[in-house]
C-alpha cells in the first residue's frame, strides 16, 4: 500500500514520462508534491523503488522507469501501452548491447567549463562512439562533464552527455546554456517572474537567476553515456 505522497509523486512522474523519455527534474518533483526540499523526493523516491514501482536505470540521466501503475489509477490505453513498449526497448537494448558493433560517432567539444563557449572549445578532430538507440532525430554533439552541480539528476564528473543541438527549450529540461556569450553551463532550465533561472542539481550550488537576454540556449539533454574505468 502506498502513501498518499507516494502515489502523488508516481502518478506524476508516470504522466511527464508519456510526454517525454525523460523523467521531470527533483524541483519540479518537489514543487509538484508541494514539499520543502529536494530530501524528501529522495525519501519518496527510494520508497517507490523498494516497492517495485520505479526502477533505476543505468548509464542515463534522471534514470528512472516506471514499472507498474498504483492500484486503481485509470491510465489511458495509450499510456499503458507506451509503458509497456519503453520497458521492452530497454530489456532489448540490454539484452543486444553486446552485439552493437556499428555505433555512429558525434563529436567530442571537450570538457564544458566556464568561461569557455561551445565553439571555443569545439575540435573536429574529436568524436566520441555513441550506441543508436541515445541518439534521436536532429543533431547531436557530445560533451564531457566538469564538476559534480548535477549529481542529483544523475549526471557525475567525467560522464559524456549527449546534447541534442537546439535554440529553445522547455521548464525542466537540462540545457546547456551559454551565459554571457562566454560561460557554458549545463543545468536545469526554470524561468519566473521574467528571469531564467538555472537550476543545479546539488543542494551545495545556488540557482542562478538571470535576465533572459543573458542566456542562449545550446542544446538540449538527450542521454548521458557513462564509462566505468
Amino acid at each position: 500500500m502506498l502513501t498518499k505522497k507516494q502515489r502523488e509523486l508516481l502518478i506524476f512522474i508516470h504522466e511527464r514520462m508519456s510526454q517525454g523519455d525523460i523523467a521531470p527534474s527533483f524541483e519540479e518533483m518537489k514543487e509538484a508534491l508541494g514539499l520543502k526540499s529536494k530530501s524528501g523526493i529522495h525519501r519518496l523516491i527510494s520508497a517507490l523503488v523498494e516497492r517495485g514501482y520505479l526502477e533505476r536505470l543505468p548509464h542515463r540521466a534522471r534514470a528512472l522507469e516506471v514499472r507498474k501503475l498504483p492500484e486503481g489509477y485509470q491510465a489511458h490505453s495509450e499510456d499503458q501501452t507506451r509503458v509497456s513498449q519503453q520497458h521492452e526497448e530497454m530489456q532489448s537494448l540490454i539484452e543486444n548491447n553486446s552485439m552493437i558493433t556499428n555505433m555512429p560517432s558525434i563529436p567530442l567539444y571537450g570538457r564544458i567549463a566556464a568561461g569557455t563557449p561551445i565553439e571555443a572549445i569545439r575540435d573536429e578532430g574529436q568524436t566520441v562512439d555513441i550506441p543508436p538507440h541515445m541518439l534521436g532525430h536532429g543533431e547531436h554533439y557530445a560533451l564531457e562533464v566538469d564538476g559534480d552541480s548535477m549529481i542529483k539528476a544523475g549526471i557525475n564528473d567525467h560522464d559524456i552527455v549527449v546534447i541534442k543541438r537546439t535554440e529553445t527549450a522547455h521548464d525542466g529540461q537540462i540545457i546547456v546554456a551559454l551565459v554571457d556569450d562566454s560561460e557554458v553551463t549545463l543545468k536545469t532550465l526554470k524561468r519566473q517572474n521574467g528571469k531564467v533561472i538555472l537550476v543545479p542539481e546539488n543542494d551545495d550550488y545556488e540557482e542562478r537567476v538571470l535576465d533572459p537576454e543573458r542566456v542562449k540556449i545550446q542544446g538540449i539533454l538527450a542521454s548521458l553515456y557513462r564509462s566505468y574505468h
